[in-house]
């Protein structure tokens, strides 16, 4: 593993790492914020942040500002990539919304897009990676949170393994993929035409089966946002929360669209939810 950059800020740093996945057969990055409090006597407790379509591991760090509340509760960011990269598979980046960029947090089963398994790369090989190299962070003690299909990300994981994230938040997420153009595209190419294999990365089908939940789910949702309508469903997953009676706050925000700019708005109550479950 190869730290490839560093920067100060809130008087904790910005590194970014290089490293070989097996997982994903491809070289990746990813970029930890460590808190000032950061060190091997003192172990941070892990926040991972899943990113969007188009995004790298780069976007949230620079666009978000949540390093001063992750500084202020002593919190370490960890943003992975969002696909492999570089694997020059056919049609890999002929859309914005599959492929390169688009990795959906799944495990692909179709041969061709078989190297496209970030869900084992988040929930396994990632967390191993950090425990095994840097000393100053508590892995066992770790939340999630996320973006659109990053947000869809968080949640799915979060539900799969309510033993190994205290906590999840969602900004704007993909909330019912296997019912949006998104999440119909990049299922159908990744995991084929099973609709049973589709729901085991879908929120608000996975709700009912993974229910037992102590932490309450926090949603943030732009009522400006493009993307509202026809691709995030939120009120699907509430619904389906409702149903199972899972602790759910589903904010609408008036004026506010898909951008970071919503996410920096608001990103502060996202980090104050998660320090509360990993009792900070």
């Amino acid at each position: 593993m190869e730290e490839i950059g560093s920067t100060k800020m809130f008087d904790g740093y910005n590194k970014r790492y290089k490293h070989y996945s097996e997982t994903l057969g491809c070289s990746m990055t990813f970029t930890i914020y460590f808190p000032p409090s950061a060190s091997s006597s003192h172990k941070s407790p892990v926040l991972y942040w899943l990113s969007g379509l188009t995004c790298t591991d780069e976007n949230f760090i620079i666009k978000s500002g949540a390093q001063r509340a992750a500084s202020t509760h002593g919190i370490a960011l960890v943003a992975p990539d969002t696909s492999p990269r570089g694997l020059n598979v056919e049609g890999e980046a002929d859309s914005y919304d599959f492929g390169v960029g688009a990795g959906f947090y799944l495990n692909a089963t179709q041969e061709k897009w078989k190297n496209w398994r970030m869900y084992d790369y988040v929930v396994k090989e990632l967390p191993k990676l950090l425990s095994d190299n840097f000393s100053q962070l508590d892995t066992t003690n770790a939340s999630i949170f996320g973006h659109s299909m990053g947000g869809h990300g968080a949640l799915i994981i979060y539900l799969k393994n309510l033993d190994k994230y205290k906590s999840v938040s969602a900004f704007a997420p993909i909330a019912n993929p296997i019912n949006c153009p998104w999440g119909q595209k990049a299922f159908t190419n990744y995991l084929g035409d099973n609709k049973a294999a589709w729901e085991e990365y879908d929120a608000t089908c996975l709700i009912s089966k993974f229910h037992n939940l102590s932490a309450t789910i926090l949603i943030d949702q732009g009522e400006s946002d493009n993307f509202y309508p026809d691709q995030l469903l939120a009120r699907n997953f509430e619904e389906a929360c409702k149903k199972v009676k899972a602790p759910l706050l589903l904010r609408f925000q008036p004026g506010y669209d898909h951008s970071f700019y919503f996410i920096a708005t608001f990103i502060e109550d996202h980090i104050s939810h998660h320090a509360q479950a990993l009792k900070l």
